[in-house]
Order: structure tokens, then sequence, then C-alpha cells
């Protein structure tokens, strides 16, 4: 029996965020030597997945796609064998529309024989957009479609789909064979955004689970305003701050979101770094049981200051304290909210995620100040007193 894929959240790189279209073979390939190089690969990152603009405007006289000349010279299989090489695995982007966002064959119709085209290029995992799909073309169906092609291709390819939450996808998506699934509109880098899409996916939770994850898009850590893709970039000079991009990474990974990097990391701060690659953290979103969070907001601000507090497979909890607001501010944990009542005999012994040791064991509550738009990761145990 083979393994199945996506049992917890996909991690690796895209390269929409930082590059929008302008792509190319030298790009990806020096992206992928700086996976390794850097420890993002040791630290579970593995997939390398290249979007939107890398084929020519029109199919081949088969039908079948085909690779820019000019921007990928040496073709797909050639650059799937290079990132292989390097143990990891090739991601690749498609549309469930006519033409891809901008304006590329999509496989609308062509679902079958873009599966057959992926597979023997030996790709690894398939983002599915959705622009240009024909208004009366029913969205579910043309999910439903390329998850048959991809799992009748005769390659495990994850399936990534891209409907950005439209047609009720949260009714039909786990049972149309996607292993991971957008239910937001795209990211910009910065503060703003983070907390619009974090805010929208509080009541999504109960939808995710193995083998089926909400993405909540891919992530702005470290890009710092700068790429070459002005609708990531937005209006706000700079992109955000570590504070922040810490604090949306924490987000992220308690939320049981894939973890895709956005940036470009062969430029990467050692701030970026050390974010991306905190293994208690990441040990947090990889947790076997991806089993969602539970919200508990703070009395008297419940609307930026909470905890999320995650059952995790060991026994222990993963709590997350929490301050989206723009001022310092109190976050007190009561125990009792979380099945702890002082009676029990038992407390919380409490592992700080960023100072990787215990800060000792709380009963009845844990309290602490935050700063504006920062957080607190823990995992705590339950330990008699």
């Amino acid at each position: 029996m083979k393994t199945p894929l996506a049992a917890v959240p996909p991690m690796g790189w895209n390269s929409w965020n930082t590059f929008g279209w302008n792509i190319n073979d030298e790009l990806i390939r020096t992206t992928a030597d700086f996976f390794v190089e850097s420890g993002l690969k040791d630290a579970g990152y593995e997939y390398i997945v290249i979007d939107d603009s890398w084929s020519e405007r029109q199919r081949d006289s088969s039908g079948r796609l085909v690779p820019d000349k000019n921007k990928f010279p040496n073709g797909m299989k050639a650059l799937a064998d290079y990132i292989h090489s390097k143990g990891l695995k090739f991601g690749m982007y498609s549309c469930a529309g006519t033409h891809t966002c901008g304006g590329f064959p999509g496989s609308f119709e062509h679902e079958f024989v873009d599966a057959e085209t992926f597979a023997k290029w030996e790709v690894d995992y398939l983002k599915y957009d959705y622009c240009y799909k024909p208004l009366s073309a029913d969205g579910a169906t043309l999910y439903r479609r390329m998850s048959m092609a991809l799992r009748s291709c005769g390659r495990d390819i994850l399936f990534s789909a891209c409907n950005w939450g439209n047609d009720n996808v949260l009714d039909w998506i786990r049972s149309s064979g996607a292993h991971m699934f957008r239910s937001t509109g795209d990211i910009q880098d910065n503060w703003f955004s983070i907390k619009s899409i974090f805010d929208s996916q509080v009541s999504h939770q109960p939808y995710s689970g193995s083998y089926c994850h909400n993405d909540m898009d891919m992530l702005v850590v470290g890009m710092h305003g700068k790429g070459d893709n002005a609708e990531v970039l937005g209006s706000v000079v700079g992109g955000c701050t570590d504070i922040e991009y810490k604090t949306h990474f924490a987000l992220w990974a308690i939320m049981n979101s894939p973890l895709m990097i956005g940036c470009d990391i062969r430029k990467m701060d050692a701030a970026a770094k050390e974010i991306l690659t905190n293994k208690d953290i990441i040990s947090i979103n990889q947790d076997i049981e991806c089993r969602g969070p539970y919200i508990i907001r703070q009395w008297n601000n419940p609307e930026n200051v909470f905890a999320l507090v995650k059952p995790l497979s060991t026994g222990d909890y993963a709590i997350g304290l929490f301050n989206l607001s723009d001022k310092r501010a109190e976050m007190s944990l009561q125990f009792y909210d979380i099945g702890l009542p002082v009676f029990s005999g038992r407390g919380l012994d409490m592992y700080d995620c960023y100072s990787h040791s215990s800060v000792g064991t709380y009963t009845e509550r844990y309290v602490t100040q935050l700063d504006s738009h920062d957080c607190a990761m823990f995992i705590a145990k339950v330990v008699k007193l």
C-alpha cells in the first residue's frame, strides 16, 4: 500500500509572491540549491513550486502544454530531474479556466492530457487556479475532474486547489480529492492583509484536516516589500516588521495551513531564516493528528487579543497567545477555559517555542504582556502538582 499524500500540511516554496511572472530556469535551480544550503530542506520544506507564466501562449499541434523556450530552454523534465537530485520535489501551476490568470493556456477540457504531461515531466505538485472559468461551468465538477485526471496519471501528484473560497468550496472540496485548498483571496505583504486573512479563517477550522488542508495562502515572511509582484507588494512600503512576520508564521502554523515560503530565500535575512526554521513552531504545524485549534478571547479586547489552543498527538497542547491590536496588551489564559480546573491538582508545564526552554509550571492561569502585533507560543504538558 502506497503512502498517501499530505497527511500533514505541505511545506515548500512558491515563486509567485516575489517574482510574479518573472521566472526562469536559473531562478528555480538556484532556489533549489539554496534550499539545501540554507537548512530549509532539513527543517522540513520540500516542494519547489513554479507559479503562473511558465508556458508558451499556445499549445502544440498535439494539444499539449509547451514550456516557454526562452525561460525554460531545457524543458521541465530536466528541471524536475535537477530538483529531485537535491532531494526535493517539483511543483507546477495550471488553472481550471480556459486560461491562467496571466493569459496562458489553462487546463479547462484538457485535464487528462495535462495530467499525463505533468506525470511525464515527473511533477510532484500542482497548484490549480480559478481564473477565466466559463461562467456556466460548475467549479466543483472542474476540480473533481482534475483530481480524477491526476489520480489516474500514473504518478503521485499533490493537488493544491486554489479557487479563493468561491462556490461554497468548503462543502465539496474534501470529497473532490484535493490535498489542500485556498479559501482566501491573495495575501499581500502588509499587516492588514495578514490580520484580515486570519479573521476570515477562524470559522473554517472544522473543514481542514489530514489529507485536505485549508490553505491560508503563501507566506510573506522575509519579503520586506521587495520583489517583482506589485499585486503582493501592495501600497505599503517596506512590507511587515520582523515581529509581524513572526506572528504571521505562528498563526499559519497553529492553524494548520500549508507552509509555502514566498520570499526570495537566496536573499533572506537572519531574522526570516530564524522564523521559518523554528523547529518547535514547525512541529506544531506538522503534528500528525492535524487538529484545528479553538479560540479563547481576552475578555476586555476579544477581537484582537486571544489564545489559540491545539491538542497534539503527544497528549500535550500547543498554545499561542496573540495581540493583533496596535498597542501593548495583556493576555490572561484561564486554565478553566481549556478544561483544567484548579481543583484537579494539575497544572501546565509551559515550554517556550522561542527560547526553546521550559518557563515553569503554572496553575489556574498564565498571563503575559504582549507588544503590538506580537505573540507567544508554548507547548504545554499537563502535570500533577
